[in-house]
């Protein structure tokens, strides 16, 4: 069984019953209890599940929140970005039409996207993105809704089951996407099991997928498949992504655009 197959699984046996020890887990998924402590430290370190006495549960989801001027997602968004991923932001946001309703996943670029959109009139923004949520968190015509899950701290992300069902019951006109590669034969990739799950989830939720990727990541094909080809309507990049790479994905009935440089 491959590793991110058992973790689902963990977690899915963790949210029947509450609670699991290392015993029952391991019986459960016909594994040594060795090999299921090992995962459990791994996913308690991601935030995933919280350890207790000789198991683990989910994670607690209803302690009250600090007041916002303590919280630490604010120095998560970005105010330097690379000039090419600067424009891929901006471009991405002028394609947000007000009075829509829009789905935002984690990642540098989304969160310097969602700067661009303060201003954007009566507009609902959905993420399970911290960044992104404190882009907007002053912007007084964007409704902004938090999905909440387990903390990814390394995506600076909610992800994991909770956020996937959350997710799946919700419907935006775009859902903005970024990862780590972009490539004809798989699509928007990432490295990431447990993002791209939750970005699987963003993208079934949008009638438009617009993915944000500099000409670094066109071309690049990393481990987990988010969108594949087919189901991207619009791929944001810039003037320096791979020509050839550029034509096949036109000719695989991608929309490209490249964002202009920066003056």
């Amino acid at each position: 069984m491959l590793i991110a197959e058992r973790r689902r699984r963990i977690i899915e046996q963790v949210q029947r019953t509450g609670y699991a020890s290392y015993r029952e887990l391991a019986d459960a998924l016909h594994t040594s209890e060795s090999t299921m402590r090992r995962d459990l430290r791994s996913m308690v370190a991601d935030g995933l599940l919280t350890s207790t006495r000789g198991g683990v549960s989910l994670p607690e989801l209803t302690q009250r929140q600090p007041r916002r001027e303590s919280w630490p997602i604010a120095e998560s968004v970005p105010d330097q970005l690379e000039p090419s991923r600067q424009a891929i932001a901006a471009y991405a946001a002028s394609l947000v039409l007000p009075g829509t309703g829009v789905l935002i996943g984690p990642g540098r670029t989304t969160a310097a996207m969602a700067r661009y959109l303060i201003e954007v009139p009566d507009l609902t923004v959905v993420t399970n993105s911290l960044p992104v949520v404190a882009a907007l968190v002053d912007a007084p015509s964007v409704d902004v809704v938090m999905v909440g899950g387990a903390l990814r701290r390394s995506i600076n992300a909610f992800v994991g089951p909770i956020t996937e069902q959350t997710v799946l019951g919700l419907r935006g006109a775009q859902v903005f996407l970024t990862g780590d590669g972009v490539t004809v034969e798989r699509g928007l990739t990432t490295p990431n099991v447990f993002a791209a799950a939750a970005d699987q989830a963003l993208a079934k939720a949008g009638h438009t997928v617009v993915v944000l990727a500099d000409h670094a990541k066109v071309g690049r094909d990393t481990m987990c498949q988010t969108v594949p080809t087919d189901r991207i309507g619009v791929l944001v990049t810039d003037q320096e992504a791979d020509e050839i790479q550029v034509r096949r994905l036109v000719e695989a009935n991608v929309d490209v655009r490249r964002a202009p440089k920066a003056s």
